[in-house]
């Protein structure tokens, strides 16, 4: 089986942006141009999120992925607002593969077996976004981790992989964007719990914490690493970065601990380990 590096990408109105447990996004540039250039590199799927969908109650993704759709010929999933049968048709006409979920599933299950039944299990995908509680329990929680549930982290998942999910993305709210690595205790208790497959998310700082998420999942969604890798490139790129965009918050102390690395690097790192993904480009013309 093969591996997936997924390079996410958090998008508020045009704009590619990133923040700290979701709070605090920041502008980086232009999405299409960073999905073009993963593309390029060799990821294995690109994930869209609409981090403010929430605060609207839809997607407004459906340009960007169209304009993306037309160069990038890898599985594009969209999250992020998609609430119903219809939202996911839109989406998937705008040229998404996939529709994960989040607040909809919660607010109605069913929505999930009936997705499934109508498009197939392998464009469903659901996204939990987990706490982890003082008692050492993980708790599922809405709204880019604003709203909490009450359910358990781990007994939703297995309760959406039994509602017909063909895939769940799991987000680390403590450690998005921090840098510290995935929460692979999270992880591992979902993986023994589904037999569906999971994407990890939240937390990667260096190219060894994404093989560390692989070892248990298979698949990782990466942001922070490869977005910083990228940004000293595309900022000379007037079609793909706005010059005014500050980046000073980049020099904070926070930020030391993000090791910066290019997604050919990632794919390097996974073969000496024995990982097996999409060959990079330049791979193919060895």
């Amino acid at each position: 089986m093969l591996v997936r590096v997924i390079p996410r990408l958090d998008i508020k109105g045009p704009n590619l942006v990133k923040g700290v447990m979701l709070e605090g996004l920041r502008v980086l540039g232009k999405p299409e141009a960073f999905a073009r250039r993963y593309y390029e590199a060799g990821a294995d799927e690109l994930l869209f999120v609409d981090v403010v969908a929430s605060l609207y109650g839809r997607n407004s993704l459906s340009d960007i992925v169209a304009r993306t759709a037309r160069d990038v010929f890898i599985p594009l999933t969209v999250a992020g607002g998609i609430r119903s049968l219809e939202d996911i048709h839109t989406a998937l006409r705008a040229g998404a593969d996939k529709v994960a979920i989040n607040t909809a599933a919660h607010q109605r299950p069913d929505l999930i077996r009936e997705a499934s039944r109508k498009y197939g299990a392998s464009t469903v995908v659901v996204s939990i976004e987990a706490i982890k509680q003082s008692d050492g329990r993980y708790e599922a929680y809405t709204d880019n981790g604003r709203e909490r549930t009450g359910r358990d982290a781990i007994a939703w998942a297995e309760q959406m992989a039994e509602a017909g999910a063909g895939e769940l993305l799991v987000t680390s709210i403590d450690r998005e964007g921090t840098g510290r690595g995935y929460d692979l205790e999270l992880l591992t208790k979902i993986i023994d719990r589904v037999g569906i497959p999971v994407v990890a998310s939240g937390g990667a700082g260096t190219a060894e914490h994404v093989v560390d998420a692989i070892n248990i999942t298979g698949a990782a969604a990466v942001a922070s690493v490869l977005h910083y890798d990228l940004l000293p490139t595309l900022r000379n790129d007037p079609a793909a970065f706005d010059p005014s965009i500050n980046l000073a918050h980049l020099q904070r102390p926070g930020f030391a601990r993000i090791a910066p690395a290019p997604l050919g690097d990632i794919k390097r790192l996974l073969d000496l380990h024995g990982h097996t993904s999409r060959p990079t480009p330049e791979a193919l013309h060895v």
